[in-house]
Protein backbone atom coordinates (compact mmCIF):
# COMPACT_ATOMS: atom_id res chain seq x y z
CA UNK A 1 0.00 0.00 0.00
CA UNK A 2 2.92 1.73 0.02
CA UNK A 3 3.38 3.00 -3.50
CA UNK A 4 -0.43 4.09 -3.92
CA UNK A 5 -1.75 7.82 -3.90
CA UNK A 6 -4.89 8.28 -1.23
CA UNK A 7 -6.24 9.76 -4.71
CA UNK A 8 -5.65 5.96 -6.06
CA UNK A 9 -7.56 4.22 -3.39
CA UNK A 10 -11.01 2.53 -3.54
CA UNK A 11 -13.77 4.74 -2.36
CA UNK A 12 -15.01 2.82 1.11
CA UNK A 13 -18.72 2.54 0.98
CA UNK A 14 -21.30 4.74 3.39
CA UNK A 15 -22.21 4.15 5.91
CA UNK A 16 -18.73 3.09 7.46
CA UNK A 17 -19.17 -0.36 8.94
CA UNK A 18 -15.93 0.43 11.60
CA UNK A 19 -14.44 -3.02 10.22
CA UNK A 20 -12.48 -1.02 8.09
CA UNK A 21 -8.81 -0.90 8.15
CA UNK A 22 -6.67 2.18 7.76
CA UNK A 23 -2.61 2.45 7.97
CA UNK A 24 -1.56 4.90 10.65
CA UNK A 25 1.84 5.69 10.53
CA UNK A 26 3.55 6.41 14.43
CA UNK A 27 6.99 7.46 15.21
CA UNK A 28 8.30 6.01 11.55
CA UNK A 29 6.51 2.60 12.25
CA UNK A 30 3.10 1.85 9.99
CA UNK A 31 0.26 -0.10 12.12
CA UNK A 32 -2.94 -0.85 11.24
CA UNK A 33 -6.18 0.46 12.76
CA UNK A 34 -10.10 0.09 12.37
CA UNK A 35 -12.16 2.92 11.97
CA UNK A 36 -13.90 1.64 14.91
CA UNK A 37 -10.75 1.98 16.93
CA UNK A 38 -10.83 5.58 15.86
CA UNK A 39 -14.28 6.35 16.57
CA UNK A 40 -14.47 4.78 19.89
CA UNK A 41 -16.46 6.81 22.64
CA UNK A 42 -17.58 9.05 20.47
CA UNK A 43 -20.99 9.40 18.97
CA UNK A 44 -20.41 9.59 15.08
CA UNK A 45 -24.33 8.63 14.11
CA UNK A 46 -25.23 12.25 13.11
CA UNK A 47 -25.23 12.43 9.16
CA UNK A 48 -25.66 15.90 7.54
CA UNK A 49 -29.10 16.64 7.26
CA UNK A 50 -31.48 17.40 3.80
CA UNK A 51 -33.64 19.20 3.43
CA UNK A 52 -36.88 16.82 3.79
CA UNK A 53 -35.04 15.44 7.25
CA UNK A 54 -35.69 16.57 10.86
CA UNK A 55 -32.95 16.61 13.90
CA UNK A 56 -34.16 14.00 16.28
CA UNK A 57 -33.25 14.00 19.81
CA UNK A 58 -33.06 10.09 20.79
CA UNK A 59 -33.17 10.83 24.72
CA UNK A 60 -35.37 11.92 26.88
CA UNK A 61 -33.80 15.42 28.83
CA UNK A 62 -31.20 15.63 25.97
CA UNK A 63 -31.38 18.60 23.47
CA UNK A 64 -29.19 21.22 21.95
CA UNK A 65 -26.79 22.39 24.44
CA UNK A 66 -25.48 26.39 24.18
CA UNK A 67 -23.00 26.08 26.91
CA UNK A 68 -20.18 26.97 24.36
CA UNK A 69 -21.74 30.84 24.69
CA UNK A 70 -21.17 33.34 27.10
CA UNK A 71 -23.79 33.26 29.32
CA UNK A 72 -25.12 35.82 32.52
CA UNK A 73 -24.16 35.70 36.10
CA UNK A 74 -27.07 33.20 37.84
CA UNK A 75 -27.56 31.26 34.58
CA UNK A 76 -29.04 27.64 35.28
CA UNK A 77 -29.69 25.92 32.27
CA UNK A 78 -28.05 26.33 28.62
CA UNK A 79 -29.82 23.03 27.34
CA UNK A 80 -32.74 23.19 25.00
CA UNK A 81 -34.46 20.35 25.40
CA UNK A 82 -38.30 20.75 24.65
CA UNK A 83 -40.29 22.27 21.99
CA UNK A 84 -44.35 21.79 21.42
CA UNK A 85 -47.17 23.40 19.62
CA UNK A 86 -50.42 22.47 19.76
CA UNK A 87 -54.16 23.29 20.76
CA UNK A 88 -55.92 23.38 23.91
CA UNK A 89 -59.44 23.52 25.11
CA UNK A 90 -60.38 26.57 27.41
CA UNK A 91 -63.13 26.15 29.57
CA UNK A 92 -65.63 28.94 30.98
CA UNK A 93 -67.87 27.13 33.43
CA UNK A 94 -68.15 29.89 35.86
CA UNK A 95 -68.29 32.37 32.88
CA UNK A 96 -71.75 34.21 32.96
CA UNK A 97 -71.88 33.71 29.11
CA UNK A 98 -69.60 31.38 28.00
CA UNK A 99 -68.31 32.71 24.06
CA UNK A 100 -67.47 30.78 21.37
CA UNK A 101 -63.87 29.63 20.81
CA UNK A 102 -62.63 30.33 16.92
CA UNK A 103 -59.26 28.82 17.96
CA UNK A 104 -57.13 28.21 21.16
CA UNK A 105 -53.31 27.55 20.66
CA UNK A 106 -50.16 26.97 22.10
CA UNK A 107 -45.97 26.79 22.19
CA UNK A 108 -43.90 25.39 24.90
CA UNK A 109 -40.30 26.42 24.45
CA UNK A 110 -38.20 24.57 27.41
CA UNK A 111 -40.34 25.51 30.03
CA UNK A 112 -41.73 28.70 28.63
CA UNK A 113 -45.50 28.52 27.88
CA UNK A 114 -47.36 30.80 25.53
CA UNK A 115 -51.05 30.86 25.01
CA UNK A 116 -53.41 32.14 22.93
CA UNK A 117 -56.90 32.43 23.06
CA UNK A 118 -59.24 33.81 20.40
CA UNK A 119 -62.87 34.05 20.65
CA UNK A 120 -66.10 36.03 20.09
CA UNK A 121 -68.81 36.97 22.55
CA UNK A 122 -68.49 35.90 26.22
CA UNK A 123 -69.48 37.83 29.62
CA UNK A 124 -67.07 37.76 32.37
CA UNK A 125 -68.51 39.22 36.03
CA UNK A 126 -65.23 39.55 37.30
CA UNK A 127 -63.00 36.98 38.73
CA UNK A 128 -64.79 34.17 36.54
CA UNK A 129 -61.52 31.98 35.51
CA UNK A 130 -60.58 30.21 32.22
CA UNK A 131 -59.47 26.73 32.74
CA UNK A 132 -58.01 24.19 30.85
CA UNK A 133 -54.51 25.72 30.23
CA UNK A 134 -51.97 22.73 28.49
CA UNK A 135 -49.68 22.29 31.49
CA UNK A 136 -49.97 23.03 34.82
CA UNK A 137 -47.71 26.05 35.75
CA UNK A 138 -44.55 26.29 38.37
CA UNK A 139 -45.08 25.65 41.67
CA UNK A 140 -42.42 29.09 42.13
CA UNK A 141 -43.41 31.51 39.43
CA UNK A 142 -46.78 32.99 38.23
CA UNK A 143 -47.80 34.35 34.53
CA UNK A 144 -49.37 37.24 33.04
CA UNK A 145 -52.64 37.21 30.59
CA UNK A 146 -53.59 40.33 28.61
CA UNK A 147 -54.95 41.15 25.30
CA UNK A 148 -57.84 42.94 23.56
CA UNK A 149 -61.01 43.01 22.02
CA UNK A 150 -62.79 44.31 18.54
CA UNK A 151 -63.73 47.29 21.00
CA UNK A 152 -60.40 48.89 21.31
CA UNK A 153 -61.85 50.06 24.39
CA UNK A 154 -62.17 46.99 25.94
CA UNK A 155 -58.80 45.78 27.35
CA UNK A 156 -58.52 41.79 28.88
CA UNK A 157 -55.93 41.21 31.54
CA UNK A 158 -55.21 38.18 34.04
CA UNK A 159 -53.03 35.75 35.55
CA UNK A 160 -51.59 32.33 35.96
CA UNK A 161 -51.04 32.02 39.60
CA UNK A 162 -48.84 29.12 40.45
CA UNK A 163 -49.52 25.35 40.47
CA UNK A 164 -52.44 26.40 38.10
CA UNK A 165 -53.98 25.30 34.79
CA UNK A 166 -56.24 28.35 35.06
CA UNK A 167 -56.11 31.95 34.09
CA UNK A 168 -57.73 34.13 37.35
CA UNK A 169 -57.76 37.21 38.27
CA UNK A 170 -60.35 38.85 35.62
CA UNK A 171 -62.03 41.87 35.95
CA UNK A 172 -66.13 42.80 34.47
CA UNK A 173 -65.72 42.57 31.09
CA UNK A 174 -69.25 42.27 28.70
CA UNK A 175 -67.31 41.12 25.27
CA UNK A 176 -71.17 40.98 23.27
CA UNK A 177 -70.59 41.07 19.82
CA UNK A 178 -67.13 41.24 19.73
CA UNK A 179 -63.64 39.32 18.65
CA UNK A 180 -61.43 39.18 21.40
CA UNK A 181 -57.92 37.82 22.01
CA UNK A 182 -56.00 37.03 25.07
CA UNK A 183 -52.16 35.71 25.28
CA UNK A 184 -50.88 34.30 28.76
CA UNK A 185 -47.29 33.44 29.74
CA UNK A 186 -45.83 31.70 32.10
CA UNK A 187 -43.40 28.62 33.32
CA UNK A 188 -43.77 24.99 33.54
Amino acid sequence: MADKKISGLPSASTPLAGTEVLPLVQSGVTDQVSVANLTAGRDVSVKKLNATDNFVVGTAGKGIDFSANSHAAGMTSELLNDYEEGTWTPVFATWTTAPSVIFATYTKIGRQVTVTLYANNGVNAGGQDITGLPFTSSATSAGAAFGSSSEITTVIRGSVTQSSTNITNFPTNNLTSQYWQIVAVYFV
